[in-house]
């Protein structure tokens, strides 16, 4: 597979992940009458659904990683050149903002938007780093084949069981922060989720590493 597909592939897959989380957090909100609790169960079962359709999709084309940190963790492991490293995450931070962008547009939204949503302190810190470092581990030791339903259904659960909703994504903190929507963050809430980000992915390879670094799936 040439990179330049592989390229398109990341932006296209990382642009509808985030088409689905912000448009779905627009149509939740004006659909769930003020409730908080609906508005984010109608999020999470379209996220699943929209993040499980993309990685059987792309997954064949690009590995399907739509996430910066995923795609320095395979690049670390030696599964992805490290020569395309640096491409796959610039297509990854473009993709986002598209993907924000055309949730906006199907919304009738401003196209340019910044968040207005303050999502900071430890506890939120803490759990993008509990969100990446589950959502790497679930990567790296799911069995062959069944990796788009496990990592789909991890972050379906971690949008509940995590205080931050489970960004755990740089990508998608990115587009989020383009987006002064129900799935937005306020720019200066952004460098404290990039970097707790960075620390799960990195305990995730220590973990997955101490375990024997079995169960990649292919």
């Amino acid at each position: 597979m040439r990179l330049r597909h592989r390229l398109a592939a990341e932006l296209i897959g990382t642009a509808g992940l985030l088409a689905v989380v912000i448009g779905s957090g627009v149509m939740a909100e004006r659909l769930a009458g003020g409730s908080a609790a609906v508005a984010l169960l109608a999020n999470t079962l379209a996220t699943v659904g929209g993040l499980y359709v993309l990685i059987e999709v792309f997954g064949p084309l690009s590995g399907a990683h739509f996430n910066p940190v995923v795609s320095a963790a395979m690049a670390w492991r030696g599964e992805l050149p490290r020569a395309a490293l640096l491409p796959y995450i610039g297509a990854q931070l473009a993709g986002a903002v598209l993907g924000a962008w055309l949730a906006h547009a199907m919304f009738e939204l401003p196209l340019l938007q910044l968040s207005a949503k303050v999502r900071s302190g430890p506890g939120l810190w803490l759990a993008e780093a509990v969100a990446t470092f589950g959502l790497l581990l679930v990567i790296l030791r799911a069995p062959a084949g069944r990796a788009a339903a496990m990592v789909a259904a991890y972050i379906g659960a971690a949008y509940w069981f995590t205080a931050s909703t489970s960004f755990a994504n740089p990508a998608a903190v990115l587009g989020r922060l383009c987006s002064d929507t129900f799935a937005g963050i306020a720019p200066a809430s952004a460098p404290g989720f990039v970097l707790a980000e960075v620390l799960g992915a990195a305990l995730a390879l220590a973990v997955h590493r101490g375990l024997g670094g079995a169960g990649r799936a292919a």
